[in-house]
Formats: C-alpha cells, structure tokens, sequence
C-alpha cells in the first residue's frame, strides 16, 4: 500500500509545543518550528491547523526477519532471529545514506501496523526481540513507547538501530524501554555532523552515555566513508572515546557509493588495518560489507573461541548459557563471565 497520511490512525503526538504562527518540535536538536500544512525536517512530524501530528504513526515500510547479526549486534543474544520494523523519514540528511528510499522518502510502500499487530507478529514467528531499524526509528519516538512498552509485557525484547540525535527528554523515555542498541556514530567532528549530516554529534554522544547509564546494551557502528571520516586522526577520535565506555564493540562497516556520495567504495585492505590499529585499544572490533568476513569473538580470560562469525553464519558453541538469572553468557572453557548478554 502506498503510504498516505490521510489513512493514518488518530494518536496523541508529543513533544510538541505550541508558539505564534506554528508549533515547535521537541524532539530532536533542530528544535523544528512548523507552520501548519508543514512537516519538520524528518519529514514525519507535522502541524495541521496549528496541532502536531504524527500522521505516520505505525506506518512500516519493511518488515522481515534478520540475524540479530545484521543490526549488527555481535554480543546481544549471538545467533537469534529479530523481527525486524522498518520506518520511513529520518532527522538527518547523510548524503551517503545507504536506506535513502525509505529515509529520505515518506512516500514509501508500506501498511500500517498497530503496536498489537507488531507483537502479535514477532510472537508468531516465535520472535524473542523486535528491532526498530533500517529508517531513523526515534523519529517516531510515541509509537516506540507504546510497541515497547507492549513487547514488554510479552516478554519480548526491544533492539533501536539508531543515529541517536534525539534529545534527553525523549531518550530518558524509550532507553529504559530499549533492551540493546546499535548506535551510528558516523564521525567525530561536531563541524561534519552539522554542515554534512544536520546533525548534532554532541547530542549524539549524550545519547550513547544515557543508554549506557540505563542499562542498555550498546554496540556502536561507524560506515568508513571516503573524504568523509576516514582520515587516520578522525578514526583514531572515534577509537579513543569508545575507549573510555566499557567494553563497547565497535563495528566497521564498508561503504559503497549511493544516494548522493560518489567516493569509490570503501578499500577492503583500509578497512582491516584500521580495525588492527583499533585492536590496540578496544578489545572488540569488528568489520562489516566486506567480502570473507571473519569476526570471531574470544574469551577475555583464556583466549578460546567464544562465538565464530562467518558473515551471517554464527556458531556460539563457545558460550555457556546464562544460569540463575545471570544476564551473560560464561566461556564453556574456562568459565569466565563474556561480555555477550543472554
């Protein structure tokens, strides 16, 4: 079906405020004023007749299962399936988006899907999580509280993929909701993330540490983009604040030319030296869209094969599965607590 507002169900919008000649988004750093008829940059937050509105309150533009391993979560519950939500708009603007379709376009293909519908589907396909995923999900932060807080209740668990430029009033709501996320950061330089991305990356960071303070799982992603972030001080930015969290895989993913950036792809041989000289500080780096992926994970206490990765083909032989309300996996070896949640 092809999106249309106008077939949208009626919600309650939040973090709007009213002002002279419009209303003013909340939400997110741009801090949208919006004059009624208009929508804010994400393109899915709206004004009509002076009221915000969020016409594309549960509209899914995908919706599939993956490999927990395609978000990518490497130590979130290594080899299980995830249903997968896919939305439409997003609050940035990255010229080398790789889900423009759907991220740049609300006029996607797509149907609408109830927080009941969405739960009643991952419970069908025996889903034990829901990812919200391949478009910004946070941009449509009142219908992640309400599947959520649903999926919750059914015991099933809650994963954002995310750019994480949402401000804390809104991130103080959904991350003690969120079991684990993978959160971009798409590069160190506050200059690049507003002039080329339009976005913040201090609000970006926040992000991270609120996440972290709540209890989420977090994995950080960033797409190694030629005359973009790929620079040896740039990445070495990125590897230091990593760094500084707590065992924080980072993932390095390869680019390839789309939307509107045409840098050659991503150097295979670029993207495995810059993940050996992250090695040297993080214990966990892994590469992403490059050809013969090899990503294992080892035990930090003996050094066996906790997890082997080849692409999407995951073997977690090498963990012990969580006892006594434990919240990680231990290493069948030596018996030591991972760093991979259950």
């Amino acid at each position: 079906m092809k999106n249309s507002p106008d077939r949208a169900p009626l919600h309650s919008p939040r973090f709007f405020t009213e002002e002279a000649g419009g209303v003013r988004c909340g939400l997110c750093p741009h801090g949208c004023s919006i004059k009624s008829g208009n929508f804010g940059r994400c393109g899915v937050r709206g004004n009509k007749s002076g009221r915000g509105i969020i016409p594309f309150y549960g509209f899914v533009s995908a919706l599939a299962m993956d490999p927990i391993e395609k978000k990518p979560l490497y130590h979130f519950r290594p080899g299980s399936a995830v249903l997968s939500l896919g939305f439409t708009g997003c609050n940035l603007r990255c010229p080398f988006c790789q889900n423009w379709r759907i991220s740049q376009d609300t006029a996607a293909q797509g149907r609408y899907m109830k927080p009941e519908e969405a739960v009643s589907a991952a419970l069908r396909e025996n889903s034990p999580s829901i990812a919200y995923t391949y478009s910004e999900p946070l941009v449509h932060a009142e219908y992640l509280l309400d599947c959520m807080s649903l999926a919750r209740k059914h015991g099933i668990a809650n994963v954002l993929v995310t750019n994480g430029c949402v401000r804390a009033e809104a991130a103080s709501e959904i991350l003690p909701l969120s079991d684990a996320a993978n959160i971009d950061l798409k590069c160190f330089s506050p200059e690049t993330y507003s002039k080329v991305l339009g976005g913040d990356l201090q609000t970006v960071l926040d992000f991270i540490a609120l996440a972290l303070r709540a209890g989420v799982h977090v994995e950080i992603t960033t797409l190694i983009v030629p005359d973009l972030n790929d620079t040896e001080e740039e990445l070495v930015r990125c590897a230091d604040f990593i760094a500084g969290l707590p065992e924080t895989p980072w993932h390095l993913s390869a680019y390839h030319p789309d939307y509107r950036w045409n840098a050659p792809q991503t150097d295979p041989a670029f993207l495995l030296r810059t993940a050996e000289r992250a090695r040297k500080k993080l214990r966990y780096v892994y590469t992403g869209n490059i050809a013969a992926e090899k990503n294992d994970t080892l035990c930090p206490h003996c050094g066996e094969v906790l997890v082997r990765r080849r692409a999407y083909r995951v073997d977690a032989g090498g963990l012990a599965s969580p006892a006594g309300g434990e919240r990680f996996y231990r290493c069948a070896a030596c018996g030591g607590k991972t760093g991979i949640v259950g």
